[in-house]
């Protein structure tokens, strides 16, 4: 049996936005459960060891939070000024933070006691770390320097003061326990291995450095500050392998996530850019409601955490769609059995039959004009009107749209003109509507001026179609001067291929044969 072939509305339908695996990822993440703080939130740091909570410093306290509850399990407040860069050991079981009273403090996570208080910098500890082996811890001061303190003797084992500015940002690399990295506001980023007890590379990252951070491997490691990331390659002597800007504002935090394979950076522009590692191309953005400091994300993506300027603490928890389908609630038929049933003796298929729209509904029994008023409702010309279009096309082909226009009334004439009106630039629909104004003025040549509002509107159209024209000369004037530039190029050096200009919308005074006279 001959099935009725609908109307192709998506020849003229906008291309939307490509749904990836990583979309549909990070779409699981729920609505963000908001938890104020008092001051910035300057750094987030997820324990690595379960439950993996995750350490928010803040103002002059380090807050130990439970990723499932969102309640603060324990507070560090042996800070007499403000603390930063409070950060777990692999075991879980230490936390060290810096702070404005130039020290560098060690807790027990567990007891919540103070075990160390390295002295030494003569300015504030905006970042620290844990070496590999866990004996060590690094930090990074705005005096200029680089120590490393020895965690049971207490004692600064090492200190390196290459850089000539603040040292904001620190690493510590995650293969071997005698590299650490750092990045300072002098543009540079610095690496130094405790054995030769030298610097042993510096990159130039060309504008401050807010963070820095070493790739699983250890061979490569990202610097971030200014509007890029910058990948460097450390076995190849500081090469630098890419440059990842999609950010209009400073990236102020790095996280990795997925089991290493996705780059996180956080910015002041209030957006997370997710990346593939393999590509370093962004995959997702996440957006937030005020400028990002801080990030961290928990193992296997269960928790993502962002600390921002304001003092808010967004945690938003993935939820798997457990529930099951509607398919899989109902109970189970054998009626209308399919092919992979058992043999019977009669076996009857469930016959379906399409769901036809309301104007392919009309179409099928020839009702144009019926047709083409189910299109121009609002919700159908004002939200999709490219199945208006559609629609219009498939009447002109028909060559029934004369039919559908005649006999109307001052309000659907109004209607029809709106539409034209709002949708005449848009270069997806210019060509079909261009054409059915010229038939609508055709079967309305002698009345549509005899209504004042029809002739206002008609002024309108006319001002729209001057409009376009004059824009359609500007952009061939930009065209050739274009490619007068690329010829006179071509001239002196390598041959240029001449400039195409993207979405150049169709020439309304070029086609004779498609001129809307609505003099």
């Amino acid at each position: 049996m001959n099935t009725f072939k609908r109307t192709n509305v998506d020849v003229y339908k906008k291309s939307g936005s490509k749904v990836t695996p990583d979309t549909l990822h990070w779409k699981k993440f729920d609505v963000p459960v908001l938890v104020k703080e008092f001051g910035p939130i300057d750094y987030i740091d997820f324990s690595p060891v379960e439950p993996h909570y995750f350490a928010v410093t803040c103002s002059v306290r380090v807050q130990i939070y439970n990723s499932i509850t969102k309640l603060v399990q324990k507070n560090l407040n042996r800070f007499q000024e403000t603390a930063y860069g409070g950060s777990f050991r692999k075991d879980g079981r230490l936390l060290c933070a810096g702070g404005e009273e130039k020290h560098v403090k060690l807790f027990d996570v567990s007891s919540k006691s103070l075990l160390r208080v390295f002295r030494g910098h003569t300015s504030a500890v905006h970042r620290c770390a844990f070496t590999l082996a866990g004996l060590q811890v690094a930090s990074f001061s705005d005096d200029k320097s680089v120590c490393l303190w020895d965690i049971p003797s207490e004692k600064a084992v090492l200190s390196y003061g290459e850089h000539s500015d603040y040292v904001r940002a620190g690493a510590a690399s995650p293969v071997s326990p005698e590299i650490v990295l750092s990045g300072s506001y002098d543009n540079t980023a610095h690496m130094y291995d405790t054995r030769t007890k030298a610097r042993v590379l510096a990159v130039d990252h060309g504008c401050p450095v807010e963070s820095v951070m070493f790739l699983p491997t250890g061979g490569v490691f990202l610097t971030a500050g200014g509007t890029e990331v910058r990948v460097w390659d450390a076995l190849a002597g500081g090469r630098l392998r890419a440059r990842i800007s999609q950010h209009h504002k400073t990236i102020t935090c790095l996280a990795l996530a997925s089991g290493n394979k996705r780059l996180l950076s956080g910015s002041l522009d209030r957006h997370v850019k997710i990346y593939d590692i393999a590509s370093f191309q962004a995959v997702h953005t996440l957006h937030y409601p005020a400028a990002v400091l801080s990030l961290g994300v928990s193992a296997g993506d269960e928790t993502v955490v962002a600390g921002m300027v304001d003092g808010l603490v967004s945690i938003s928890q993935r939820q798997e769609d457990a529930r099951p389908t509607k398919r899989e609630r109902r109970k189970p038929s054998y009626r209308f059995a399919g092919s992979d049933c058992p043999a019977v003796d009669a076996l009857v298929l469930e016959e379906t039959h399409p769901v036809l729209a309301k104007h392919d509904t009309h179409l099928r029994k020839f009702e144009y004009s019926k047709a083409l008023d189910s299109v121009l409702v609002p919700y159908v010309a004002g939200r999709n009107p490219h199945v208006t279009v559609a629609v219009v096309q498939e009447l002109m082909r028909r060559k029934g749209l004369e039919a559908a226009l005649a006999s109307r009334d001052e309000a659907t004439l109004l209607k029809i003109l709106k539409f034209v009106v709002r949708n005449l630039s848009d270069d997806r629909f210019t060509r079909v509507l261009i054409d059915f104004t010229n038939i609508f003025l055709d079967v309305y040549e002698g009345s549509v001026t005899q209504s004042s509002q029809l002739r206002k509107m008609m002024e309108s159209l006319a001002k729209r179609v001057s409009e376009e024209e004059a824009l359609v000369r500007e952009l061939v004037s930009l065209q050739g001067c274009l490619f007068m530039l690329t010829s006179a190029a071509s001239c002196t050096g390598p041959a240029v291929p001449q400039p195409q200009l993207l979405a150049l919308k169709p020439s309304l005074a070029a086609q004779n044969s498609s001129v809307i006279n609505v003099a």
